[in-house]
């Protein structure tokens, strides 16, 4: 097999608010605390059983950082794609530490709100740029929020009546 593939997906609640930091540059990044949860039931026991995993997600993508900053709060249910990156770094005390975190960052990465902003609908945003729907910005990456409702009119058309079909029918 060429080459390699770094993708992860997630399917989670947020623990806390987005954590929005200025960088030096100007731009800005956000740290979420994204749960994901499994649950079964004991084979033994037949207790019902749950664990929950917490990921460090780092968005970098500015439409992204926009969505998050302003749309996902606490237990926001979203959708996420991106890197897994591990970076080292050092404490206080000068010991080496190392931070595996979902990166989201360039053409790779999506947010997806699940849970919607109004009324439940979903929303979502691409990270990158390179392909954007209408309802995204033009800088690629922006909120693509919910499509409008279509309102339903009346059909001048007959409703469709049970007994008139024929029972004939070839398949």
């Amino acid at each position: 097999m060429a080459g390699s593939v770094n993708k992860v997906i997630l399917v989670g609640n947020l623990g806390n608010d987005p954590e929005v930091r200025n960088l030096p540059s100007g731009g800005k990044v956000v740290n979420l605390s994204v749960a994901t949860s499994e649950q079964w039931r004991d084979k033994n026991s037949g207790e019902r059983k749950e664990r929950t995993e917490w990921h460090r997600v780092v968005i970098f993508s500015e439409g992204l950082v926009r969505v998050a900053e302003q749309y996902l709060r606490k237990g926001s249910k979203v959708y996420i794609e991106g890197q897994l990156q591990t970076r080292k770094w050092q404490d206080q005390s000068g010991q080496d530490k190392y931070s595996t975190e979902v990166v989201l960052q360039g053409f790779n990465s999506n947010l997806t709100m699940l849970d919607g902003r109004n009324d439940g609908e979903g929303a979502g945003a691409s990270g990158g740029g390179g392909f954007s729907s209408p309802r995204e910005s033009s800088s690629g990456g922006g909120f693509g929020g919910p499509p409008a409702r279509q309102e339903r009119r009346p059909s001048s058309a007959p409703a469709f009546e049970s007994g008139s079909m024929d029972d004939d029918i070839p398949f």
